[in-house]
């Protein structure tokens, strides 16, 4: 199949366009949060990508540095910054993948990547392929999804996204995720 190859190629095409399109956004956020506290406006969190292979996740910071290393169900224990949580509403917390995508560990449209203490999580990717696939910063599951979702569902989803992956499935998704950016407002 010649699309992955395609993918790679328009991963790569797009993250330079973005990144020409956005300057702005790139000098101005991270003054913004080193300003707040004075410290790294980059966060990094490891993950599980291809084939099970853990890599650094960058985010733009969105907590006090001192903030504690907590699990994401232990949302009452996370302290957000003001700006913080105007970067999660945006989602422009998460352009920092972009990093990731030309280093090759993430793509625009696949499975999120797990944490590492998602194993069952991980093991149904494994089992439905899913895991074979860079993970991306927007996909399927992330389009069909809903408030605590069982990782079960989200492990289906993503075993239609292999089943599915296409050039107009990724368009879909890319197109999917404009809707779903601005159909909710997470709230923190």
């Amino acid at each position: 199949m010649m699309y992955p190859y395609v993918k790679r190629l328009l991963d790569l095409f797009f993250v330079l366009l973005f990144i020409a399109l956005t300057i702005p956004v790139w000098i101005l956020i991270p003054l913004i949060i080193f300003l707040q506290d004075g410290h790294s406006p980059i966060f990094k969190q490891k993950r599980v990508g291809r084939n099970g292979k853990e890599f650094d996740f960058y985010k733009f910071r969105s907590m006090p540095t001192s903030t504690p290393d907590v699990e994401s169900t232990e949302k009452d224990k996370i302290k957000i910054t003001p700006f913080g949580k105007i970067l999660r509403q945006s989602n422009f917390d998460e352009i920092t993948q972009i990093f990731n995508i030309i280093k090759g560990e993430m793509s625009w449209i696949g499975p999120r990547p797990p944490i590492p203490t998602q194993t069952n999580l991980i093991k149904l990717r494994k089992e439905n392929k899913s895991l074979d696939l860079r993970p991306g910063i927007t996909g399927w599951a992330q389009v069909h999804s809903y408030d605590n979702m069982p990782e079960e569902e989200k492990a289906k989803l993503d075993g239609e996204y292999v089943e599915k992956l296409s050039l107009y499935t990724d368009m879909l998704v890319f197109f999917k995720t404009f809707a779903y950016m601005f159909k909710k407002s997470p709230t923190y």
